[in-house]
């Protein structure tokens, strides 16, 4: 009977603290790889930090999440899209025109770095005085405009994408002129292939294979661009940059931070926008694990919702790790609650492995090379999707906490922030000029949002003592 139960509990799956069998150990851990890496990996395309550092930054981040964190919240840290306007904006600013590759990811990190001590002031501020106290000054009306700009500044940047043809590592079109028309038309057929294939894979496939549209999507779009290439000779794969290394092995390319306030003044604010993102995953995953564990007789109680404070401190640790090394700022990956969920595998140690099955993935050097060498337009019928979504999911937070739209108060501030945001990047190309200074348009929004919040906020509590 002791058997019987025992095969029963372990078929219901694993909770934060129980380790499965070593073979399901890797074949858990291998799964949460999966299912992080397409997402993780077309952050660092996007942006143009290293893949390979990428990749080892999310599970060297994770590893000091859960170990800061005390074993006790399973989340995996991947890179985040939240930060990919910011980060794209500034590594392409005329300010940084003259800086080769590394230097110009390097001026990113500081900016990644700092934005790790607001999700650490904010975990400090919920430990303190509790989850209501970031919602005062970070309500729905905020976060949600903030995310919504954030996927429509990068509208005009997903459609040029979508339209590019092969370029060389100077940046030089090597596609013959007289081909460039027909180039242009196989571009665009290349992109709307992988758009509609990811758009069709993420409604229709299910269970652990509706978790991985993100690599079957692209994966048609280089098999579209492979036939065409045999049909026409046209050749939309990038040429690998100089960078790129030989041989089967390589470490990942590491930079550090070089301090900038330009670059802190852009990518620090934008941590505002995940605080909510995080927050929803803890009591998600609370909701999960403690079904689990009811489920399999299991008495004590996981209070992962009760650690929120905990998982915002351990978001900003994940930061400043990545950011030391040359990775982009990141969050907890919804992709690998969802798959925890679907396997009922809770298992902290299963993390563990996936962060450490990552940082090997990372130093494998035809892996690495075959994803620098996706076309462009791949990546951009990804990209009108994906930041299509960062905006939806804006409009999803502020459902989700009932803000009430009819109200002046929050009309003002949701007006506010939606045409600082988006005025900033199509009027001035993302920087405000504001009395002599360069504001990036979303941390500019963001700030506007918040004083303009803070100020209504106080004529409303004088109306309450009334």
């Amino acid at each position: 009977m002791d058997v019987i139960m025992a095969k029963k509990e372990q078929q219901l799956g694993y909770l934060p603290d129980e380790r499965p069998p070593i073979w399901k150990l890797l074949l858990y851990g291998i799964q949460q790889v999966i299912v992080m890496f397409p997402a993780t990996v077309a952050v660092a395309i996007i942006t143009g930090f290293h893949i390979s550092t990428t990749i080892f930054a999310s599970g060297l981040a994770t590893i000091c999440f859960i170990l800061i964190t005390g074993r006790k919240i399973p989340l995996y840290y991947g890179s985040s899209f939240s930060y990919v306007a910011a980060i794209g904006s500034l590594m392409s600013s005329e300010a940084l025109a003259g800086y080769n590759l590394n230097d110009k990811i390097a001026i990113a990190q500081f900016g990644i770095v700092m934005s790790g001590f607001v999700s650490i002031a904010a975990g400090l501020i919920v430990k303190r005085f509790g989850k209501d106290s970031i919602e005062k000054i970070l309500p729905a009306s905020i976060t949600g405009p903030i995310a919504m700009v954030i996927g429509l500044t990068l509208a005009g940047t997903a459609l040029r994408d979508a339209a590019s043809i092969a370029i060389d590592t100077a940046g030089t079109i090597v596609v013959p002129e007289s081909q460039l028309a027909l180039a242009s038309n196989m571009a665009w057929i290349i992109s709307l292939v992988t758009l509609i294939s990811t758009i069709l894979f993420s409604v229709y496939l299910k269970g652990v294979w509706g978790q991985l549209p993100l690599l079957f999507g692209p994966a048609l779009g280089c098999i579209t661009a492979f036939v065409i290439k045999l049909a026409t000779g046209i050749d939309l794969f990038k040429v690998l940059p100089e960078m790129a290394n030989s041989g089967v092995f390589a470490l990942p390319i590491f930079t550090f931070p070089k301090p900038s306030w330009m670059a802190v003044a852009a990518i620090m604010p934008i941590a505002i926008a995940t605080i909510p993102e995080s927050t929803a995953h803890v009591y998600q995953l609370d909701i999960y694990v403690n079904d689990l564990a009811k489920k399999k007789g299991v008495t004590r109680r996981f209070n992962i919702a009760d650690k929120l404070g905990l998982n915002l401190i351990g978001d900003g640790i994940g930061d400043i790790v990545s950011g030391l090394i040359g990775g982009p700022a990141g969050t907890n990956y919804g992709e690998n609650i969802s798959a925890m969920a679907i396997t009922r595998v809770f298992s902290i140690s299963v993390l563990i492995v996936a962060s450490i099955i990552a940082m090997i993935i990372a130093c494998f050097t035809p892996l690495v090379n075959a994803i620098y060498s996706i076309p462009t337009s791949v990546i951009g019928g990804l990209e009108i999707y994906l930041f299509g979504a960062i905006a939806a999911q804006g409009i999803a937070i502020m459902v989700e906490s009932k803000v009430d739209l009819f109200s002046a108060k929050n009309i003002a501030i949701i007006a506010t922030i939606m045409v600082i945001g988006l005025g900033g990047q199509y009027g001035f190309g993302g920087n405000i000029p504001f009395f002599g200074l360069e504001i990036p348009c979303v941390a500019g929004a963001a700030i506007f949002g918040i004083i303009i919040n803070l100020i209504l906020s106080i004529g409303e509590k004088k109306e309450l003592r009334k």
